[in-house]
């Protein structure tokens, strides 16, 4: 994307009209792209870690094994945070290369959460992979994800202008304070009830994960803007667009955690049920007055099977009322991209990536 980041996002775009194949591919060729243009910077970043620190960031980026032998075939994850700060620079009109340092220290900040996300929830797997924790131990998965975080905010801090850097380091630090809390959320939903006053509710549901994936999807889009300098009005446009992805992404994984090939997901099946993790399918399912959600219900209390928990909440329909309520804030995603400012091809681009995430469930 660095030598003329809008041509390289032409040829990864999809004609008008084209299938949902031909959309799924550009998406994936847009996140392989920006992926490459932002990798030299993130392995940059992470060599200037403590050698030990930086295996196990490697590890979890997927770029060596235990040990730091280099990996061969796929890395990590997607990098749909990467992409979200360069196409926010990009709908601002400024070259792709200005929102780097945002997708560096949003990666950054995303992988802390996750190496501390998974020793919170005891996950032994991610990516098909043992976890951090699991490999290298708690206590060393908690130290690298604090360097993790502090890497972040040490490189938005020494991007652009002082007073660049500081507004910066100041969207940055919103946003974790609301991933903090929408963590907090998560933890203490599993300890409620499955039914009664202290059930968790969907509306509390979609308030965490707005805090809990969508902040820092927003900051990612917002930050790659505000850097190629966009003026406040687009800024924002941006945050509400990331955010709202950010609870559909969150909504369709949660479909993946129920139905989802563990092969694809790298994650065990019924794994969330198991922890008694409230999502969505499972909560509209209880709200629902069918049989199966009324079963469903009598099934949790008891701690009964997932698998049959499971094929209750499909029944009572916890899939279908979860992927409406993902195309619903899509919508509301799409909405803000037509903020007049905004340019039109970057706006479009990051429709397609939220689409593509969207349809990972089929």
């Amino acid at each position: 994307m660095s030598a003329g980041g809008p041509a390289l996002r032409e040829a990864s775009r999809a004609a008008p009209g084209a299938s949902g194949a031909q959309r799924a591919e550009s998406a994936a060729r847009l996140l392989e792209r920006c992926r490459a243009e932002v990798r030299p910077d993130l392995v940059d970043a992470v060599g200037r870690l403590h050698p030990w620190l930086a295996e196990m960031a490697g590890y979890s980026f997927g770029w060596c094994e235990v040990g730091g032998a280099a990996r061969t075939g796929a890395g990590g994850g997607k990098g749909l945070r990467q992409a979200l700060a360069l196409l926010g620079a990009e709908a601002a009109g400024a070259p792709a290369r200005r929102g780097t340092p945002a997708a560096v220290a949003v990666e950054l900040v995303h992988v802390f959460s996750l190496l501390h996300d998974d020793v919170m929830d005891g996950d032994e797997t991610r990516r098909s992979r043992p976890t951090v924790w699991h490999a290298y131990g708690t206590g060393p998965a908690v130290l690298a994800g604090d360097a993790l975080f502090a890497l972040g905010v040490e490189t938005l801090a020494h991007a652009g202008p002082s007073s660049q850097s500081a507004r910066s380091v100041r969207m940055l630090s919103g946003a974790l304070g609301e991933l903090v809390r929408g963590q907090a959320d998560d933890l203490l939903f599993a300890s409620r009830p499955w039914s009664g006053e202290r059930q968790v509710r969907a509306e509390e549901y979609r308030a965490m994960v707005e805090g809990k994936t969508g902040a820092l999807l927003g900051c990612a889009a917002a930050l790659g803007a505000a850097l190629g300098g966009a003026q406040p009005p687009a800024v924002a446009a941006l945050d509400r667009a990331g955010r709202s992805m950010g609870v559909a992404f969150q909504l369709a994984d949660d479909v993946l955690g129920l139905w989802g090939d563990p092969a694809v997901t790298g994650k065990p099946v019924h794994g969330d049920l198991r922890e008694r993790r409230k999502t969505y399918p499972v909560l509209a399912a209880l709200s629902s007055a069918t049989p199966a959600g009324r079963s469903l219900r009598s099934l949790l209390e008891r701690d009964g099977d997932p698998a049959e928990a499971t094929a209750l909440a499909e029944a009572a329909g916890g899939r279908e009322a979860t992927l409406a309520e993902a195309r619903r804030h899509l919508a509301a995603a799409r909405s803000a991209l037509t903020e007049p400012t905004l340019g039109v091809g970057a706006s479009r681009d990051l429709m397609t990536l939220a689409e593509y995430a969207l349809r990972r469930h089929r």
